[in-house]
C-alpha cells in the first residue's frame, strides 16, 4: 500500500463529500443479503458516502475512519451515526459484534494481512465482507476517451467497469489462515448512473488519490486537458449530462465453525 496515496484525502475533504458518488441501494442491499443481521460496520468510511446509504436501509452504522478530516465531514453530515477513529487493522469494537463489515471504495488500500483476522474477530459467525466501488462504464465510447485522456492518476484500474473486477478479487480478501474460515468471494454490479456537469465531473476526478500527490501545476495541466477533453464531446460540452456509473459488489461470508 502507497501510504502517501491512502493518506490524500484529508487534504481535500470536503471537495470528496462534495463531488464523490454515493452506492447504488441494490448494490449495498445485494452486498448484505446474506447476512444474520443489521449491525453494519464501514469500514474506511470516509466522508459517509456508503454510511449515508446504510443509514437509509435501516442498518445499525458504526462509521471507522483514520483520517480526522474525513471523520470530521461525517460526523457533520450524519451527526446521529456513530463514527470512529480506527482503520481496518486496528478495530475498536467487540469480538463478534457486527453481522457485516463493508468498504466503499477503500478495501484495496487495506493490509488483509493484518486487517483480514481483524475483520474476522469483530464478525458474527456467518456475517458478511463486502467492497464496493463505484466504477465508470466504459462501454460508452465518451467514457473510455475520457480514461484515456485522463490517465491513471485519474482513473485508475479500480475505476472502470472492464478492470474493476480483475483489480478487486480475492486477492483483497482474508485467505485461510485468519481466525475465521471466508467462503468463496462474488462479484456483481449495479447501474448507477449520476447527473454532472463538466465542472462538477471534473472536481470528481480531481479527488482521487492519483491527482491530490500531484504537485500543483502537474495537477491544473491534468485537469485542463480533461476539461478541454469534455468540452469537445456533444455528450458533456453543455450543461448536465449523466455519468454512467455502475457500483460494483466484492463480497464473501464468514463461515460457522461447522462450515
Amino acid at each position: 500500500m502507497d501510504e502517501r496515496l491512502s493518506s490524500s484525502f484529508g487534504t481535500a475533504a470536503a471537495a470528496y463529500a462534495e463531488h464523490r458518488p454515493d452506492y447504488a441501494e441494490a448494490a449495498v442491499r445485494w452486498a448484505l443479503e446474506s447476512a444474520p443481521g443489521m449491525r453494519v460496520l464501514d469500514l474506511g468510511a470516509g466522508t459517509g458516502k456508503l454510511t449515508a446509504v446504510l443509514v437509509e436501509l435501516g442498518a445499525d452504522v458504526v462509521a471507522v475512519e483514520p483520517d480526522v478530516k474525513m471523520l470530521a465531514e461525517l460526523r457533520r453530515a450524519l451527526p446521529a451515526v456513530r463514527a470512529l477513529p480506527g482503520s481496518a487493522e486496528c478495530i475498536a469494537l467487540p469480538d463478534g459484534s457486527v453481522d457485516a463489515v463493508v468498504s466503499g471504495n477503500a478495501m484495496h488500500w487495506f493490509d488483509m494481512d493484518v486487517a483480514g483476522p481483524e475483520i474476522a474477530r469483530v464478525l458474527a459467525p456467518g456475517g458478511v465482507l463486502a467492497g464496493l466501488w463505484n466504477v465508470m462504464d466504459d462501454r460508452v465510447d465518451w467514457v473510455a476517451g475520457l480514461e484515456r485522456v485522463s490517465g491513471p492518476a485519474a482513473i485508475g484500474p479500480r475505476d472502470t467497469l472492464t478492470s474493476w473486477r480483475g483489480a478487486t478479487d480475492g486477492m483483497h480478501l482474508p485467505g485461510a489462515g485468519v481466525t475465521a474460515r471466508f467462503g468463496s468471494p462474488e462479484q456483481a454490479e449495479f447501474p448507477h448512473g449520476q447527473r454532472r456537469t463538466a465542472d462538477s465531473l471534473v472536481g470528481t476526478l480531481g479527488t482521487r488519490a492519483g491527482m491530490l500527490v500531484m504537485a500543483d501545476q502537474e495537477r491544473e495541466v491534468a485537469l485542463g486537458l480533461i476539461r478541454a477533453f469534455l468540452a469537445s464531446e456533444s455528450a458533456t460540452a453543455a450543461g448536465e449530462f449523466t455519468l454512467p456509473l455502475l457500483t460494483g459488489v466484492l463480497r464473501t461470508r464468514r463461515l460457522s465453525p461447522e462450515g
